[in-house]
């Protein structure tokens, strides 16, 4: 373990492998990868182009080479394969789960892709392959591994551990066996510790629990993941409509929907629309970060365009300017707050058990109390810096008010986004911010208005 940590971590390490790969010493490379977890080496070949890359790659064990390209990122790894050919790809391929195997020909042009498919020299993994290409790449269909094991209700114990012993090369991680009956019909699970202790003569149908929780090809990859999550699968078999085993969806696969659902949440929430990386080029990324800061500048004209509808009133009480970063920041804060609680929310359906009534009551009873105590310390700093009562009270009722208005604003505006098929995560960035500094301001204007 030490070995791996310093390997990943040393920059004597990186310039000596980089030494190694411009003199072709193939050599240390062998030696140094040696025993090498194939994660760490993808992070390692980060650091290289393409073909400096393949010349590592091919110095490798074949089921090694298979896991290193599996891991690397999708635009990394796409890069990648254009300097393999057909034949090297289809090896790599050969190594890998069905689902795995997919993702990578679903990044290649469909002529090379059929190319690969029929060089193919296993006709199950074939006939998986073209089952899985079927399916849209967010969906549990497109998620699931044909690799699994399965038995017939009808069979015993034997039978069973034979059909185990069978399939161990295909199924890399075995936690339990699938029970189906005549029709292929999923029915139930067989742990791997009740036929262990179980007699030969024992039947599967004696033994089997009925209870199980599986996903339909259509469903959602967030579905997929939240159902993985409530109930802590480690594995979920997916059916069709007709309740037919097809497959099933491992850990680690939701792990990386996870992943990306959450790194695409906190883009939006940071104002950047679309999926970018630092290493992007320059045009993607300022295409996706425009628009929103184009958002901000166009609230920042409606909030001058605002500010000198009362210009009046700052040239008669100047002091009141002191006061509008106050209630802006504030507004922009609790907006985020509750917007960023009911986004959090809305990726557990069972958490919104109330009516929306009583989830409003809620929030306003939060937001008064937040807000009593923030207008008594700003009332309370007002008087001890030497400002007006009249003043000091035009500002805390104000921020009272700015308050309750933007705790109510962060949590209707994601409901209505999620419920009209937007990402309420948009809910959480600029947009609610901008929202909430105009809405903060007329509140303040118009309070100062009326009561100076």
């Amino acid at each position: 373990m030490e070995e791996i940590l310093k390997f990943e971590l040393s920059n004597e390490f990186r310039e000596r492998f980089q030494h190694a790969v411009d003199e072709r010493d193939e050599d240390f490379i062998k030696e140094s990868l040696e025993g090498v977890n194939p994660a760490d080496i993808s992070a390692l070949l980060h650091e290289f182009d393409a073909e400096d890359s393949k010349y590592v790659i091919d110095l490798l064990p074949s089921e090694t080479r298979a896991e290193i390209i599996n891991d690397l990122d999708e635009d990394i790894r796409e890069r990648f394969l254009k300097v393999f050919q057909p034949d090297e790809i289809t090896e790599i391929v050969n190594h890998l789960d069905s689902d795995d195997a997919v993702d990578i020909l679903n990044e290649l042009p469909i002529k090379e892709r059929e190319e690969i498919i029929a060089k193919l020299d296993n006709e199950e993994k074939e006939a998986n392959i073209l089952d899985l290409l079927r399916y849209e790449e967010d969906v549990a269909g497109g998620l699931m591994a044909k690799e699994l094991i399965k038995a017939n209700v009808n069979w015993s114990v034997v039978q069973c551990i034979e059909e185990i012993r069978r399939q161990a090369e295909n199924v890399q991680k075995l936690y339990s066996v699938y029970v189906v009956d005549d029709n292929d019909r999923l029915i139930g699970r067989v742990s791997l510790k009740r036929i262990i202790l179980a007699g030969d003569k024992t039947q599967i149908a004696d033994i089997y629990e009925p209870e199980l929780i599986s996903v339909e090809t259509y469903m959602s990859e967030e579905e997929v993941a939240q159902v993985m999550m409530k109930y802590d699968l480690e594995a979920v078999p997916v059916v069709n409509m007709q309740g037919k085993l097809l497959g099933r969806i491992t850990i680690d696969d939701v792990v990386d929907v996870i992943t990306d659902q959450a790194e695409e949440e906190r883009q939006i929430m940071s104002g950047i629309s679309g999926d970018v990386e630092e290493d992007d080029s320059i045009w993607m990324l300022t295409k996706a970060r425009l628009p929103w800061l184009i958002i901000g500048v166009v609230g920042g004209f409606i909030s001058a365009m605002l500010i000198g509808v009362f210009e009046d009133e700052l040239l008669r009480i100047t002091a009141i300017a002191f006061f509008i970063p106050l209630i802006q920041a504030t507004g922009g804060n609790v907006g985020i707050q509750s917007s960023s609680i009911v986004v959090q929310s809305l990726a557990n359906p069972s958490a919104f058990s109330d009516s929306l009534a009583k989830r409003l009551v809620k929030v306003f009873i939060v937001a008064a109390l937040n807000g009593a105590v923030l207008a008594t310390l700003v009332y309370g700093g007002n008087l001890i810096s030497g400002g007006t009562q009249n003043l000091a009270m035009v500002v805390s009722i104000a921020l009272f008010g700015v308050v309750l208005i933007a705790s109510f604003m962060g949590t209707i505006t994601p409901l209505v986004l999620n419920r009209f098929g937007f990402n309420p995560a948009l809910a959480s960035g600029p947009f609610i911010t901008t929202t909430n500094d105009l809405l903060g301001l007329a509140i303040y204007f118009y309070t100062v208005h009326l009561m100076l």
